[in-house]
């Protein structure tokens, strides 16, 4: 017989915190790897060797940088606002944490009889006796991402500093930018699943037939959205708030320490959410051959795909060089907000005249 808290089974409640585990040292060993793989790859890229003097190929250089930084010295500005200044970087790094809690990273697997769908977030449903998906995972994803610009610009007022200052006037004005390019591409998706719920827009997709490779509208969409993803991240060549030859560190001048480690834990974390947010709304997220036979591959899809998409951006980084301030916000407002909006509209007309259905997918 099953044992009940509060009115859920207890298989419920061990099978939350095993996945909030999983996910929270997934998330956090990417973060910390990254950083080593990013330097390996753009050193190939660019002929030199990249970090090989700790551990064996430097494979423990982000465990000795996380180290080095722990025990450094914590500088407070003396005209800075305290309580702000320390608020600031936590206000940066848990929506980037927390916004992968309705991300679906794989198929629902049997554990000792009980479904259990991979996915943090969800809900019990007593009347079919399993955990369902929530139905408005999106709208809390886009809630969540955009609290993280609020620690960028308080970290810049915070300093009292005209550089960080300048940094965080910079990202805000950025991030809000591309946030409203990015929201919409994404726009007619939902129009095609009818829903919310990452689960249905990766179920959608199921078979191979993903939504980026079957429709010009929304290979579009895509790369409008990873494109508006790497601004929202400062990536090159969108790193303008961060700008060293300009801003000395821009908002982040000030910090030291593990306040300034957890800035730069934030911009990887925000790198790996807004890769599986990719995944799942265009790459067909955990879905590959052999998934409906072999379950627990899907996690292993979908993480190959993000970890494709994180190298991308390395690879971008290696390649482009940055935008000038004015080709930046030029870019976001008179060219990628447009051709979203267009989207949308191309999107509810082949709809209209039957070119798709919006129950699924495409029915021409």
């Amino acid at each position: 017989m099953d044992i009940v808290i509060l009115g859920l089974p207890l298989y419920y409640y061990i099978a939350m915190v095993a996945k909030v585990l999983v996910a929270f040292v997934f998330v956090l060993l990417t973060v910390a790897y990254a950083t080593y793989a990013e330097r390996k790859i753009i050193g190939f890229m660019q002929v030199r060797i990249g970090p090989d003097r700790v551990g064996p190929k430097g494979l423990l250089q982000p465990i000795a940088d996380g180290l080095k930084l722990f025990f450094k010295e914590e500088i407070i500005p003396a005209e800075s606002n305290k309580f702000a200044f320390l608020l600031a970087p936590l206000i940066a790094l848990i929506p980037a944490f927390i916004t992968f809690a309705v991300i679906p990273f794989g198929e629902t697997i049997k554990v000792f009889g009980y479904d259990v769908p991979l996915q943090i977030v969800g809900y019990y449903d007593n009347g079919i006796g399993k955990v369902v998906d929530i139905n408005i995972g999106m709208l809390y994803v886009l809630a969540m991402s955009s609290l993280g610009v609020y620690g960028i610009v308080l970290a810049g007022w915070a300093s009292n500093s005209k550089y960080s200052l300048l940094g965080g006037l910079r990202s805000s004005a950025q991030m809000i930018s591309y946030e409203l390019a990015a929201g919409l591409a994404i726009i007619p998706v939902f129009m095609l699943v009818e829903s919310l719920s990452l689960q249905e827009i990766v179920r959608a997709q199921l078979g191979m037939k993903w939504f980026i490779w079957n429709s010009p509208m929304t290979f579009v969409a895509g790369i409008i959205f990873y494109i508006a993803t790497l601004a929202e991240t400062n990536r090159i060549p969108f790193d303008l708030p961060e700008a060293e030859t300009e801003l000395v560190s821009g908002y982040c001048t000030e910090y030291s320490s593990m306040k300034y480690a957890m800035f730069f834990m934030a911009e990887y974390a925000n790198m790996v959410t807004v890769s599986a947010l990719m995944v799942t709304m265009f790459l067909g997220g955990w879905d590959g051959p052999l998934v409906s036979s072999y379950p627990l591959l899907s996690p292993v899809y979908f993480i190959a795909k993000v970890y494709f998409l994180l190298f991308l951006a390395m690879w971008i980084r290696a390649t482009l060089p940055r935008y000038r301030y004015d080709q930046l916000m030029a870019l976001g407002w008179k060219v990628m907000l447009p051709l979203a909006l267009g989207l949308i509209v191309a999107t509810a007309v082949a709809g209209y005249f039957g070119f798709y259905t919006f129950s699924g997918l495409f029915c021409n």
